[in-house]
């Protein structure tokens, strides 16, 4: 995995409250226009119609979570005030990571939130933001950080993997005790890191990839049990669709390349999206034939067998609420 973090661009002008934010930005040595709308100082919420993600547009706004209509993702943006690094939501719950300002070694706020986004909880855990996501019941908030210091860990870094239970507010900060079984035994070994958490509808089965002596596994798991089973190989970041049949991930096929894949969970058939570019993020289903993504500082989507397109310029971390 990379540890890139999505970089925020210079800002020249803003409106404050309410107002319609255009920018230009300079590239290649000349202005260009760039316009992007922005509406500031409007309420947002959790009512099942809106496509949330990072601010990438340069000005002031830049890194603040912004949302528009899902059924209209050309609309003017609008943008609060909470800043995150990854965010993810579901169910009325939310999670908001963002490093946390002038630490050393790096450290992490996880902000879990209310369906008026609302602060329900925070914890400050050590590592940088890599991935959110919450269940589709809204019980269960999950992350992954790049965290250092890990001996075993030849490039310098390693992922920790957790989950917050919203409603007993019980604190997993590692899921490293899972029992996994590969091939039928149970697996022990001591480079083993897991990271990208997705959970099932029913809020007790989840996937996880689990890496380990230079290869990925999906693994299949139980919160209640809390034992996995590793039901295939390289898989990163999965991604269950909201009817169960299928997994999303990013397949690597070369060192810093990786393609977007989907795995049919009662076949084992894997398919691959009509995206050449390489991918490297979790995907998030919208629907059950559509996938959202992060490409070059945009938010695309891309059908199971319909081409890619643009969805949303300058963005990233998209969530569906």
């Amino acid at each position: 995995m990379t540890r890139r973090l999505l970089a925020t661009a210079i800002g020249l002008l803003a409106l404050v409250g309410g107002a319609i934010t255009y920018v230009v930005q300079a590239r290649d040595g000349g202005a260009t226009e760039n316009a992007v709308p922005v509406v500031t100082g409007q309420p947002m919420a959790l009512d099942g119609k809106t496509l949330f993600f990072r601010n990438l547009a340069p000005g002031p706004e830049a890194g603040k979570l912004a949302a528009v209509p899902i059924g209209d993702p050309a609309a003017a943006r609008r943008v609060g005030d909470l800043h995150c690094d990854r965010f993810a939501a579901a169910h009325g719950t939310a999670i908001c990571l963002r490093l946390k300002p002038g630490s050393l070694p790096p450290l992490t706020e996880l902000i879990v939130l209310d369906a008026n986004l609302h602060e329900r909880h925070r914890d400050t855990l050590p590592g940088t933001p890599s991935r959110a996501r919450v269940s589709p019941d809204g019980r269960f908030v999950n992350w992954t950080l790049f965290v250092t210091g890990d001996s075993y860990a030849a490039t310098g870094f390693s992922t920790r993997t957790g989950l917050y239970e919203v409603d007993t507010g019980r604190l997993v900060k590692t899921v490293e005790e899972l029992a996994v079984f590969v091939g039928g035994k149970r697996y022990f070994a001591s480079d083993v890191n897991y990271w990208g958490i997705t959970f099932g509808a029913d809020g007790d089965r989840f996937y996880v990839t689990m890496a380990s002596k230079g290869k990925t596994y999906l693994i299949e798991a139980g919160f209640r049990a809390y034992r996995g089973t590793a039901i295939a190989e390289n898989v990163e970041c999965p991604s269950v669709s909201p009817d169960g049949r299928r997994i999303a991930y990013k397949q690597k096929v070369a060192n810093g390349t990786w393609r977007l894949a989907v795995l049919d969970l009662t076949t084992r058939r894997i398919t691959h999206p009509p995206e050449p570019n390489s991918v490297d993020d979790q995907p998030v289903w919208a629907g059950n034939t559509t996938l959202l993504y992060p490409r070059d500082n945009n938010i695309w989507s891309v059908g199971l067998t319909t081409p890619p397109k643009l969805l949303i310029a300058q963005a990233a971390t998209p969530s569906l609420s």
